[in-house]
C-alpha cells in the first residue's frame, strides 16, 4: 500500500537521501541529475515549493505504509488544464506495482482535485518498465520524441473522455 504525500518542506531530508541512493539507478533509464543539484538541493527543494504554491507544478512524494520514501510522482507545466506527468521509483520498490499504483493516484488527483483534463508523459524506447505502467494508466502513445537526446514515445491521457485504467 502505498500514499501519495503533497510535497512540503520536511520531505526534503528524506527526499535528498532518496535521489542519493538511486542516482546510480536513475542514470540507467534519464540523464543524471549532476552533482549541482545535489550541492543545491536546499535551493532547489525551496524552488520546487514556490512552483507549487503558483500552481504551476504539483509535486508528490510516494510513501509506504511505514512511511518511507519509495519515489516521486509530479505533475509539470499545469496550464489549460494540462500537464505534464513524470516520476520515479527507487530501485527498492522496483517491479513491486508502485509506479503504477502512484500514477493510478496521480491521475484521479489531476482529474479531481487539481481540475485537469489531459495529461501527457515521455519515455525512452529502452524503458519498457515505464511504457507498461503509462499503459496500465491508460495513456496511449501519441508520436515520436526525443528524451534527453535518446528516442522516445510520447503518451497521453485524456482525463475527462476516459480516465485512468483500473488494473
Amino acid at each position: 500500500m502505498i500514499t501519495l504525500e503533497r510535497l512540503q518542506p520536511g520531505h526534503a531530508d528524506a527526499l535528498l537521501a532518496f535521489e542519493r541512493e538511486n542516482r546510480r539507478y536513475f542514470a540507467r533509464f534519464v540523464s543524471d541529475r549532476g552533482d549541482a543539484y545535489f550541492t543545491d538541493f536546499a535551493a532547489r527543494h525551496r524552488a520546487l515549493l514556490a512552483e507549487q504554491d503558483a500552481g504551476v507544478c504539483h509535486f508528490h512524494v510516494v510513501v509506504d505504509e511505514r512511511g518511507a520514501l519509495l519515489g516521486r510522482v509530479n505533475l509539470v507545466d499545469v496550464a489549460d488544464g494540462s500537464a505534464e506527468l513524470g516520476y520515479r521509483i527507487g530501485e527498492c520498490a522496483a517491479g513491486r506495482g508502485v509506479a503504477t499504483a502512484a500514477v493510478r493516484e496521480v491521475c484521479r488527483l489531476a482529474a479531481g482535485t487539481y481540475g485537469l483534463h489531459r495529461l501527457t508523459a515521455v519515455t525512452t524506447h529502452d524503458n519498457v518498465a515505464s511504457m507498461t505502467v503509462l499503459a496500465r494508466n491508460g495513456f496511449v502513445p501519441v508520436g515520436e520524441t526525443t528524451v534527453a537526446g535518446r528516442p522516445g514515445v510520447a503518451h497521453r491521457l485524456d482525463l475527462a473522455a476516459t480516465g485512468p485504467a483500473e488494473t
